[in-house]
């Protein structure tokens, strides 16, 4: 559809200004709240605090710091940290300097690292002294002119580090605090770039742009009903789709961030009750673990707890229990590729009056598409037509709008291969349900979430395939209480093969991938197969669920 012509009355002399249009940033969340809300606190971290007006100080002061390193609108700077002030200040201070912030899981292995710190061209990498081994390991098969330089950030409640360079408290305490903030010109500018594992072994990098980081943040306050000043405990990790949005979402309403370095029940209960936790996020693992923890409680909760949790659906007990608690859970949906939950469970009001463990099984559903997200349909990936709204008939999840991803970094065959027919096609299969609400049924691209972790399949039979006793693999997701779903493999050996156990097989996983992906499950037999040798994946599916 064109424009309006130049000489159009709606056209003639109302041209886009600076007075009137200006692009969306997250950014300027912070400096509203910092004006707004100066004397409040933006974060909590053990015995340290700042407030709005020192957190912008602190950002203003890395970004100056970045500036004047030789970082460039458009450069990498990489995060290796847990969920510490650090972690949530480069959200903020790495884009106002206008370079694209690149969170990396920290449960990786090193050889993933560097491949992302390879792909995604880092110039910089801030990293938690912890994590000094997996740093160095991932730093050790870069050319010494192509590393970047590395940042570390020693937190006090972390392990006692020993001196090893420049410090990030030095810079965040001694830039320069009036910094002037460089704004995106242009709103589709990249604001971070996400890796994903895909269906390969190598992660694909996932660009965000500004405009799609501020409407996912705003629309987490919409489908939340988050109000003013919540207190926000960090169990979703901040690496993980830029923590759903989260580092922007709680900043625009002046509420707290109370960092958590350890996802562990028993520090999530005492920060609920010492810190005056409102809300947290989480993958079921994360439910599951606050579960057991609230189990032992002899009294309710002080307040009403909201958590979000997505990924596999938490099974109707664990919501059950939680909500028995005084926990209230509200289930989404989405992807690295679109900004983290883009779908959610919205509840109904005449659900009130339902059974809970029939409220549990709605909410269990992924749900209806956030306010931003233009499209959500459930399509015949062939014909690209809707399937009906029945609860049975399979389709893919697709979706389009402002909050899908610009792209997969420096892989235009895999962007163009998304986005076929002008939507973005996730790989999940669904069902529709006749209220409109959908359902997940299966991963079509064999992607395992395992704890909230994206695992590929095809990764973990790689590694398999290297050990010599292994003639055929295949890996499924094996469904399970405690994480959700775990890699389970299933191994035939060659007939000159030694006895192989499942504990070496796993072992051997180990020593290559990083320990979450490694399969917990290891079955030896013939593999079912196709007339042409196809492994038939989804009766292994079936042996799996049925083990």
């Amino acid at each position: 559809m064109s424009p309006l012509p130049p000489e159009h009355p709606f056209s003639e002399g109302l041209q886009r200004r600076p007075v009137n249009h200006q692009p969306l940033t997250p950014i300027r969340f912070l400096l509203r709240s910092a004006d707004v809300f100066p004397h409040r606190h933006a974060w909590v971290h053990g015995r340290r605090s700042a407030t709005y007006e020192e957190f912008l100080a602190r950002c203003r002061r890395v970004a100056s710091w970045l500036q004047e390193s030789g970082i460039r609108p458009g450069d990498t700077v990489a995060a290796l940290l847990p969920n510490t002030p650090a972690m949530l200040e480069c959200h903020y201070s790495v884009p106002m300097a206008g370079a694209v912030l690149n969170t990396i899981n920290t449960r990786l292995d090193a050889a993933t690292v560097r491949y992302i710190l390879q792909h995604g061209k880092a110039q910089l990498l801030f990293a938690d002294t912890e994590h000094r081994g997996l740093v160095e390991g991932a730093m050790g098969g870069i050319a010494t002119n192509d590393r970047p330089r590395v940042i570390w950030a020693a937190d006090s409640e972390g392990p006692a580090p020993e001196a090893i360079g420049t410090d990030y408290e030095d810079i965040a305490g001694k830039g320069t605090p009036a910094h002037e903030i460089r704004m995106p010109e242009d709103e589709w500018e990249a604001i971070s770039l996400n890796y994903t594992s895909g269906t390969t072994g190598h992660p694909k990098g996932v660009v965000y742009h500004h405009r799609g980081a501020y409407l996912t943040a705003m629309n987490n306050q919409l489908v939340w009903d988050l109000g003013h000043y919540p207190v926000y405990l960090w169990t979703l990790p901040m690496f993980h789709c830029n923590g759903w949005c989260f580092p922007w979402t709680i900043i625009a309403l002046g509420g707290t961030n109370v960092c958590l370095r350890r996802v562990e029940g028993d520090a999530i209960l005492d920060a609920i009750h010492a810190r005056g936790v409102t809300h947290f996020c989480g993958a079921p693992i994360v439910l599951a673990t606050v579960t057991e923890a609230a189990s032992k409680l002899t009294e309710p909760l002080p307040r009403t707890v909201r958590v979000m949790t997505a990924a596999a659906p938490p099974p109707a007990t664990v919501i059950e229990a939680m909500q028995a608690k005084g926990f209230h859970i509200t289930h989404v949906y989405g992807l690295t590729e679109s900004y983290g939950p883009a779908v959610v469970s919205a509840w109904q009001e005449e659900w009130a009056d339902l059974a809970p463990a029939e409220q549990a099984r709605l909410k269990s559903r992924q749900g209806v598409r956030y306010p931003s997200l233009e499209e959500l349909r459930i399509m015949n990936p062939e014909s690209m037509e809707p399937v009906p709204r029945d609860g049975a008939t399979l389709g893919e999840v697709m979706i389009r709008g402002n909050i899908v991803m610009k792209g997969y970094l420096r892989n235009k065959e895999a962007t163009d291969a998304a986005f076929a027919g002008d939507w973005f096609h996730t790989g999940d299969l669904a069902v529709a349900h006749p209220d409109g609400y959908i359902e997940l049924k299966d991963r079509s691209k064999d992607i395992i979430i395992s704890g909230g972790e994206n695992i590929s399949s095809i990764e973990v039979e790689n590694a398999l395939y290297r050990h010599p006793g292994v003639a055929a693999v295949a890996v499924v997701a094996r469904p399970d209480a405690k994480w959700g779903e775990t890699p389970c493999a299933f191994v035939e050996l060659r007939d000159d093969a030694d006895a192989v156990t499942e504990a070496e097989l796993i072992a051997f996983c180990r020593s290559q991938l990083a320990h979450f992906k490694a399969p917990k499950t290891v079955v030896f037999g013939a593999l079912p197969k196709t007339s042409t040798g196809k492994v038939q994946k989804f009766a292994l599916r079936e042996r799996a669920r049925a083990l």
